[in-house]
């Protein structure tokens, strides 16, 4: 039986699973893309699904603090003409 703490860390921490259904087209291109990186199927999509996931609650969340900033702005505005 292996030893545990013989496993490489992030093997350990890997305890999750995200399965997907996918086109044999995507899942050969997805191949494809993987063997000119150099890196497994599994670390390609890995990696690909983390930087766009980062991006997308970057991107919101630079939206969310504009609509604050903006609303701010206005209250700012509306009570600087009133006098307070």
């Amino acid at each position: 039986m292996a030893d545990e703490t013989a496993k490489p860390r992030a093997a350990r921490a890997r305890a999750e699973r995200l399965e997907v259904r996918l086109t044999g087209e995507q899942k050969t291109l997805i191949e494809h893309a993987a063997a000119l990186t150099g890196r497994t199927v599994t670390d390609f999509v890995l990696t690909a699904v983390q930087e766009g996931a980062a991006r997308a609650i970057e991107a919101h969340q630079r939206l969310t603090l504009s609509v604050q900033d903006g609303r701010a702005l206005v209250e700012a505005l509306v009570s600087a003409r009133r006098g307070g």
